[in-house]
C-alpha cells in the first residue's frame, strides 16, 4: 500500500475538494432528499397569498407540524409549497390561512380528511383552500370607497326620492324617506369630518401593519419579562419552603434533645444567678487584686533578682531603718 507522502497532491487536494463540496450539498438540501429528509412536501392553490411567507407555521389541530416552504404566482392564483413531519395529511385534506396574532402574522392550518394520503405530486386544488378575512385589508377598502363618495349627489338623490313620494304616500314610507333624507343630509354635513376619520383610520392601520414586527418584539420582550418574574417567584417560594423545612429540623431536634438540653439550661441558670448574686464580691476582689499584682510586678521586674525591703529584724536598728536604694537586693 502506497504511503500518504507518495501520493499525487493535486489528486488529493482534488478528491478533497469534491468530498467537502457534496458534504455542503448533503447539509443545505438535506430537508429535500427523498427517504432522508425530515417530512413530505405537499403544494397548494390559492386565490391569494393573504400574507402567508416562507418560513411560516404548519398546523393541525393547533399543533405545529411543519413550515411553509415557498409562496409562488402561478398565473391567476398563488402556487404555496409547504413540508409536513409527523402527521397524516388526506386526499381531501382542506389548506386554509389562518391569522396566528392580532399583529397580522400568519399560518397554514391543514384539516385532513379523506382515506387515501395525498400525492405530493398533485396540488391541492383551489375548492379544498380558504384564505383569511383580513381586518385591516378591510378597514382600508372602506376608507378609500368612502373617500370616493359623492355625499352632495347622494344626499340630492335622496332629497329627490322624498319629493318624489311626498303625495299619495302612506305615512309609513313619508316617514322613512324622511329620516332618509336627515340621514343624507347629516352625512352630507358630516362630510369632511367622516373623510378625516376614515383617513386617519386608514393610517392607523397602515401604521400598524408596517411596526408589525415592533410590536411582535415588544410582546415577545413582555413575555421574556413575564418568565423572569416567574422565575424569581419560583426562587422565592423554594427559599421559604427550605425555611419551613430548616424550622421542622431545627423544632424535631430540639424535641429529640429535650432531656438533655433542659438540665443543661437549668444548670446554666443557676450558674448565671449565682454570678449575679456575687458580682459584688467580685467587682471588690478584682479592685484589691489590683495593686497586689502591681507590687509583685515591681518586686520580680528585675529579671533573676526580687527587690524585699526588710526592717526591724537586726536589733538596734530602731529608726535608722530606711528604705533601700533603687538597685538594692535582699
Amino acid at each position: 500500500m502506497r504511503s500518504f507522502r507518495s501520493r499525487s497532491p493535486f489528486r488529493v487536494g482534488l478528491v478533497g475538494g469534491v468530498v467537502l463540496l457534496l458534504a455542503g450539498l448533503l447539509t443545505l438540501f438535506w430537508d429535500d432528499l427523498p427517504g432522508l429528509g425530515s417530512g413530505t412536501t405537499y403544494t397548494a392553490d390559492f386565490g391569494e397569498a393573504a400574507g402567508l411567507a416562507s418560513g411560516d407555521e404548519v398546523r393541525i389541530a393547533g399543533k405545529k407540524v411543519g413550515e411553509v416552504t415557498g409562496v409562488a404566482l402561478a398565473g391567476d392564483h398563488v402556487r404555496i409549497s409547504f413540508r409536513v413531519s409527523g402527521a397524516w395529511v388526506g386526499d381531501q385534506t382542506v389548506a386554509a390561512i389562518r391569522i396566528k396574532t392580532l399583529l397580522g402574522a400568519k399560518n397554514l392550518a391543514l384539516d385532513p380528511r379523506g382515506d387515501r394520503d395525498q400525492d405530493p405530486h398533485q396540488d391541492i386544488p383551489r375548492n379544498r383552500t380558504v384564505t383569511p378575512y383580513d381586518v385591516t385589508a378591510a378597514f382600508g377598502d372602506l376608507a378609500q370607497t368612502a373617500g370616493e363618495l359623492d355625499t352632495d349627489q347622494l344626499a340630492q338623490s335622496f332629497r329627490t326620492l322624498s319629493d318624489t313620494f311626498s303625495a299619495a304616500t302612506p305615512d309609513d314610507v313619508k316617514s322613512t324617506l324622511d329620516g332618509l333624507s336627515s340621514l343624507s343630509r347629516t352625512i352630507s354635513s358630516r362630510d369632511t369630518q367622516l373623510k378625516q376619520l376614515l383617513a386617519g383610520t386608514s393610517k392607523v392601520t397602515g401604521t400598524i401593519a408596517q411596526r408589525t414586527g415592533q410590536l411582535a418584539d415588544l410582546i415577545t420582550d413582555g413575555n421574556v419579562l413575564l418568565a423572569e418574574f416567574q422565575k424569581r417567584r419560583d426562587a422565592i417560594d423554594a427559599l421559604l419552603r427550605g425555611t419551613q423545612d430548616l424550622a421542622a429540623q431545627v423544632r424535631g431536634l430540639i424535641q429529640d434533645n429535650d432531656a438533655q438540653l433542659r438540665p443543661a439550661l437549668e444548670q446554666l441558670d443557676r450558674v448565671t444567678d449565682v454570678l449575679a448574686r456575687n458580682q459584688g464580691n467580685l467587682d471588690r476582689s478584682l479592685a484589691l487584686a489590683g495593686p497586689f499584682y502591681r507590687l509583685v510586678g515591681d518586686a520580680i521586674g528585675n529579671g533573676d533578682w526580687i527587690d524585699t525591703y526588710v526592717c526591724g529584724l537586726v536589733s538596734g536598728a530602731g529608726g535608722s531603718c530606711r528604705p533601700p536604694k533603687p538597685g538594692g537586693s535582699g
